[in-house]
């Protein structure tokens, strides 16, 4: 069995032995922008939408980290 330890030396050594693709990597963010486009998820209907819930869990976690 792998260990966490081994497996992260073997993930950093992999990351690192990547070459940057920054045309790729603007390939695969296109097409999840139109795969999410043809899923009717974008673009937002109202992009408003929830923004209460958002403060509020914003509120929380600052609330949180004052205190910590």
């Amino acid at each position: 069995m792998i260990r966490n330890n081994e497996f992260q030396r073997f993930e950093m050594e992999f990351v690192r032995k990547q070459k940057l693709d920054v045309i790729r990597n603007f390939q695969i963010e296109e097409a999840l922008y139109q795969e999410a486009v043809a899923l009717g998820i974008l673009p937002l209907k109202n992009p408003l939408d929830g923004l209460e819930v958002d403060i509020e869990i914003a509120r929380v976690i600052n609330s949180v980290s004052k205190t910590a």
